[in-house]
C-alpha cells in the first residue's frame, strides 16, 4: 500500500511548468533568471514531494514521464488562470477595459476587423481580446463578456445571430464566360468539409443530388481555416455566413443557389452577473447587436430565393 503524501508546498511548479514548455532546463533558467543548476534541484525537490518522476533525464535532453505530462496540463491552466486574475487585480481603471473572451473563427474573421467601430464610438474603452474555443467560466472576473458559438433558441436574449451554412467559392473556379458555379459543377470541384461531411450530406440532400459522385477532398475543422482555403480557390467550401462574411461582401466569395441544410446554431451573448450594468458592457452590447443586424439582412439579401422547393 502507497502512503500518499500531501503536497505542502506550491515551490518549484513555476520551474516545472517552464521546463515542460521548453523541454530543457538551460532554456527554462534563462526565462526564470536561473542557472540550470538551480531549475533542477528545484524541480528534483518537487519530484521528491510528489513522490514521482516528472521527467526522464537524456544525455543531451530531457522528456516528460506519462504522469509528468498530466501533471504538465494541470499546472499549465491553473497558472494560467493566476496570472489572469492578478492581471485582473492589478487593473485600477475596471470601468473602461473590456475582456472579451470568443472562439478564434469569430474574432480572427469577424469581431476584430470591427473593432475599430467600436472603439470610434467608445474611445476611452480598451479592449481585451481572449480568442479560446474552450469553455469559460462566466462568474471569472477577468471575463465580461463571452460570446460563444452552439446550439440557439430564436426565443433566447442572449441570441445574437442565427447562423447558415453556405455553399461557397472564389471566383477564379469560373471558366472563361462562366457566370457562376451551380449546384451541376459541385461534382467537378473539390468539396471542403469541417470534421465530417454530414452538414454537405444533409444540403445535397435537401437540393435532391445525391444520385452523382462527390470528391470530398479536404477536411478543416476551424471554419475560418474551411474559409480561407475557399478563397484560396482550393475547392467549394461549406463556410458558416458570418466568417465567410467579409469575403462575401468584398467580392471574394460567392454563394452557390441552392437549398441550405437545416441548421439550428448561432451565436449567443453570455455576460459575467456583476458587469451587465456596467457601460463599457451595455455599449458592446448595442454595438454588436447593431452590426450582427447588418449582418443578418446581408444573409437575407444573399440568400432571397434560395430555400424555394427542390426541383424534382
Amino acid at each position: 500500500m502507497v502512503t500518499q503524501v500531501p503536497l505542502r508546498t506550491l515551490s518549484g511548479l513555476l520551474d516545472f511548468d517552464c521546463a515542460a514548455r521548453w523541454g530543457s532546463f538551460k532554456l527554462a533558467a534563462e526565462e526564470l533568471h536561473k542557472t540550470p543548476a538551480a531549475v533542477s534541484l528545484q524541480i528534483k525537490q518537487l519530484e521528491s514531494a510528489l513522490g514521482f518522476l516528472l521527467f526522464v533525464r537524456h544525455p543531451r535532453h530531457i522528456s516528460l514521464t506519462e504522469k509528468g505530462k498530466d501533471l504538465a496540463a494541470s499546472v499549465a491552466k491553473f497558472l494560467g488562470d493566476l496570472r489572469k486574475k492578478v492581471s485582473a487585480l492589478q487593473e485600477d481603471d475596471e470601468e473602461n477595459i473590456l475582456r472579451i473572451s470568443t472562439t478564434h473563427s469569430f474574432a480572427i474573421k469577424w469581431l476584430v476587423p470591427r473593432l475599430s467601430e467600436f472603439s470610434r464610438q467608445f474611445p476611452d474603452i480598451d479592449i481585451r481580446v481572449d480568442s479560446n474555443d474552450d469553455l469559460v467560466d462566466l462568474d471569472d472576473d477577468s471575463i465580461d463578456v463571452i460570446l460563444r458559438f452552439g446550439p440557439v433558441d430564436p426565443a433566447d436574449p442572449a441570441r445574437l445571430f442565427s447562423e447558415r451554412m453556405v455553399a461557397a467559392y472564389s471566383p477564379a473556379l469560373l471558366q472563361p464566360g462562366q457566370a457562376a458555379l451551380t449546384l451541376a459543377d459541385l461534382p467537378h470541384h473539390p468539396l471542403l468539409y469541417g470534421s465530417t461531411t454530414e452538414t454537405w450530406m444533409r444540403l445535397l440532400a435537401e437540393n435532391r443530388v445525391l444520385d452523382v459522385p462527390y470528391h470530398f477532398a479536404r477536411g478543416y475543422g476551424n471554419v475560418a481555416l474551411r474559409t480561407q482555403a475557399t478563397v484560396a480557390g482550393q475547392g467549394v467550401g461549406l463556410v458558416s455566413f458570418s466568417v465567410a462574411y467579409q469575403d462575401i461582401q468584398s467580392g471574394a466569395l460567392k454563394l452557390i443557389d441552392c437549398r441550405s441544410a437545416p441548421y439550428s446554431k448561432g451565436y449567443r451573448f453570455l455576460v459575467n452577473d456583476r458587469k451587465k450594468d456596467m457601460r463599457k458592457v451595455t455599449g458592446f452590447r448595442l454595438w454588436l447587436s447593431e452590426e450582427m443586424g447588418r449582418m443578418q439582412d446581408a444573409l437575407a439579401r444573399a440568400t432571397a430565393g434560395m430555400d424555394r422547393p427542390a426541383a424534382g
